[in-house]
């Protein structure tokens, strides 16, 4: 049987989770990102967008997920000489945590830096061999 946590008794609190996460990419691809040579656009500007639409997109997302308010979000990047690191914080006043919608921000970020660079990540064979998204997970979670 499958059943939504009630969460009606608990009081309003301030919530705050911070998630995080990588993808691999090539050199080549990097520089293009960075010097915003890349045919779809802005990288940086889209997975944000995509992280923040994530973000509110967690309950149709995660079925068990209740639908809560979202009072903040933030979304930054790291370029590193092996790829891009996402950082997502998300904010609310709610009577439940925010950790998957900032881990659904993270991987919405992060797939959407993979659709956008894809051409230049393929092999020859179409694969993708040194592509990989990595670590996504919760750096910190506060209640109250």
């Amino acid at each position: 049987m499958v059943q939504m946590v009630d969460i009606s008794q608990k009081p309003l609190t301030s919530r705050v989770a911070r998630a995080s996460g990588f993808i691999r990419l090539k050199r080549e691809t990097l520089k293009k990102v960075v010097k915003g040579e890349i045919p779809k656009g802005d990288v940086f500007a889209v997975a944000q967008t995509a992280a923040i639409m994530a973000i509110k997109d967690v309950p149709k997302l995660i079925p068990l997920a209740h639908p809560i308010s979202i009072t903040g979000a933030d979304v930054k990047f790291k370029v590193r000489k092996e790829g891009i690191g996402v950082m997502v914080e998300v904010k609310s006043v709610g009577k439940t945590g925010v950790e998957m919608e900032a881990l659904v921000g993270v991987a919405g970020a992060l797939l959407t830096i993979w659709d956008m660079v894809k051409a230049l990540e393929k092999d020859k064979a179409g694969q993708y061999p040194t592509t990989s998204i990595e670590k996504i997970r919760v750096l910190k979670k506060v209640k109250g």
